[in-house]
């Protein structure tokens, strides 16, 4: 992993999270702070309460990063054939972009019809009405395990990384990445979810997926055609 990789990742997410992890994950947070926090909670307490949530969230990329990282190393078998990998995945991320761009429809149903399995919706009403701390970080792993485009775009990139560890390791600091906006929510929510702003943000980080997607795919290319 190279510092162009590392830089598009902790670029993307921070702006990712800036415009599409509010509007995808806001819910998630807004809903566990006004069922689970009391308003005579203790600040430290709250800040442990949202801390244990993202901890949740990173476990779960951290899990699927090294997952995907070990899957794929199975296309690990000459040049070529990681060649053609690498360019598929670089045009599935130009489609990821263009998707958060509004340019096409792209996995957004997918998002929406597992968001909304009855299963996931019973896990969810299970740990919203728990106050305890475990129940923080279940939501926050739960949270992570749902399908989002931007996830998919790291995952992506874990899995062209062809390793458990740098799989893990991508996916982490997309999660670490992601957490300064998702922390500040509470505080700052109205300046967040302002759509001006958002879009500014989720085109800047779509914009960047874009370009890291044409990256990868003439990696591919030129690997494919030696």
């Amino acid at each position: 992993m190279n510092v162009i990789d590392i830089t598009a990742i902790i670029s993307v997410a921070f702006l990712g999270s800036l415009g599409h992890c509010i509007g995808m994950c806001g819910g998630f947070v807004m809903a566990y702070s006004s069922a689970k926090i009391d308003s005579s909670t203790s600040s430290f307490r709250q800040f442990l309460a949202h801390l244990t949530y993202n901890l949740g969230r990173i476990s779960a990329y951290t899990f699927l990063g090294m997952f995907f990282g070990a899957l794929g190393s199975i296309f690990t078998f000459s040049a070529q054939i990681n060649g053609y990998f690498y360019f598929v995945i670089g045009i599935l991320m130009v489609l990821m972009g263009l998707s958060m761009m509004g340019k096409i429809k792209f996995l957004t149903s997918l998002e929406a019809t597992v968001a909304f399995n009855p299963l996931i919706k019973t896990l969810f009403s299970h740990l919203i009405h728990s106050k305890s701390m475990g129940s923080f970080y279940g939501l926050g792993l739960l949270n992570g395990f749902l399908p989002c485009g931007l996830v998919y775009f790291f995952l992506a990139a874990a899995t062209t990384s062809g390793s458990f560890l740098l799989g893990g390791f991508t996916m982490a600091i997309f999660g670490l990445s992601t957490m300064p906006a998702m922390l500040g929510l509470g505080f700052i929510v109205g300046f967040l979810k302002g759509s001006e702003f958002r879009e500014v943000m989720i085109k800047i980080a779509s914009l960047i997926i874009v370009g890291y997607g044409i990256y990868m795919a003439y990696l591919g290319y030129s690997a494919a055609i030696i």
